[in-house]
């Protein structure tokens, strides 16, 4: 289904096209002005190698009736005075003919960066309102990522990818999903991830990066997992057991079925709390805002996302992130230390949502129990 354009964007559209139709008035008058310029000194040079000339001639033809009298010599001296001539007329035409290709360069060279730039907006822009048209995972309507992957488990592909890591070998890293991540090397993978929705989770990389990077899927969610229709309802069952799962079940198959292996990754990481330091409380209180939310979308994701059309993750993670020039929703402050992803989205604690997944959390079992329930081993 489209996703509508957000006033954010229209805002960020329409200024970069008034600017640019500004800057393209400019460079055109600035293409004139210099061509303008061009020709001026065009025709001061001729007109220079014409007063040199004449200066020339002048000269040589008073030498020439000082020290000839023979009409040969005569003949030869003003034939070379004449080619003489024909070469700096010549010189002061190529010059000239030199100096107006570099403007009409210039000018080519203006109208071909901001066609380019336009084109780039354009593009983003119509990706962001029809969605399935894109190869992003990240913004994208969950229903619409899981319809691509045309796979029989209804789950979004990078969040099985990250849990199964976590489950393997991240469970024992304190504060998994509170302690801050790597802004260059999470970039890199929802770069990698928006380019192939399949690409594999790479080797060596941080376990706080990558409950960071799942922190970041859900948060980029235009709907919140849980949907906004069923806001009230979630969070006024808050720990209830038989409430929240009989709400839970009006949610579509998608959200109940990825919300499942969500809250069964949290279950795993919340039995290792005597050594992550992360109990099933802690860990709602990272996530519910995420996934839980009306009026106001949580800013941990649009803090540091960059959209980016190439640039691939090295398995190694030895080589340095690509980002693109078009930051979607905000420029990096230049002097700002930004290796590390701040968390604090600066919103008052949401107690109702947090107790709800919690609850989810801690009764995972129970509450999923007609569910397909995810099973590491």
């Amino acid at each position: 289904m489209p996703t509508a354009l957000s006033p954010q964007w229209h805002e960020i559209a329409s200024s970069f096209f008034s600017t640019s139709g500004v800057k393209i008035k400019e460079a055109g008058q600035s293409a004139g002005t210099y061509v303008g310029g061009v020709a001026k000194d065009a025709k001061e040079n001729v007109a220079g190698v014409a007063e040199t000339v004449g200066s020339l001639v002048r000269s040589r033809w008073s030498l020439i009736q000082q020290r000839s009298s023979s009409r040969d010599s005569v003949q030869e001296r003003f034939l070379s005075a004449a080619a003489s001539t024909g070469t700096l007329l010549k010189k002061g035409i190529s010059e000239t003919k030199d100096k107006v290709v570099v403007g009409k360069q210039k000018v080519e060279e203006v109208a071909k960066k901001t066609a380019q730039r336009s084109k780039s907006i354009l593009t983003d822009i119509e990706r962001r309102q029809k969605g399935v048209a894109s190869t992003d995972v990240f913004g994208v309507p969950i229903e619409i990522t899981v319809q691509r992957q045309q796979s029989s488990r209804p789950v979004p592909h990078i969040l099985v990818k990250c849990a199964d890591r976590l489950v393997l070998s991240g469970l024992n890293s304190e504060y998994l999903f509170k302690t801050e991540g790597d802004r260059k090397i999470v970039q890199q993978l929802i770069s990698e991830y928006n380019q192939d929705w399949n690409a594999p989770l790479p080797e060596g990389v941080n376990p706080l990066d990558v409950a960071i990077l799942v922190k970041c899927y859900l948060a980029s969610l235009p709907e919140p997992l849980t949907t906004f229709t069923l806001y009230h309802e979630i969070r006024g069952a808050r720990s209830r057991i038989s409430v929240i799962k009989n709400v839970l079940r009006k949610l579509p198959t998608v959200n109940y079925m990825t919300l499942e292996l969500v809250t069964a990754l949290l279950l795993r990481v919340s039995q290792k709390a005597p050594v992550n330091k992360m109990d099933a409380r802690s860990l709602a209180a990272e996530i519910a805002p995420l996934i839980i939310w009306q009026e106001q979308r949580p800013e941990f994701f649009s803090q540091f996302y960059h959209h980016s059309s190439g640039g691939s993750v090295n398995k190694s993670m030895d080589l340095a992130p690509t980002y693109s020039a078009w930051d979607t929703l905000s420029e990096e402050d230049d002097g700002e230390n930004v290796s590390a992803i701040p968390l604090d989205d600066g919103l008052p604690p949401d107690f109702g949502a947090i107790e709800a997944v919690q609850c989810l959390i801690e009764h995972h079992n129970a509450i999923f129990s007609d569910a397909n329930e995810t099973i590491w081993r």
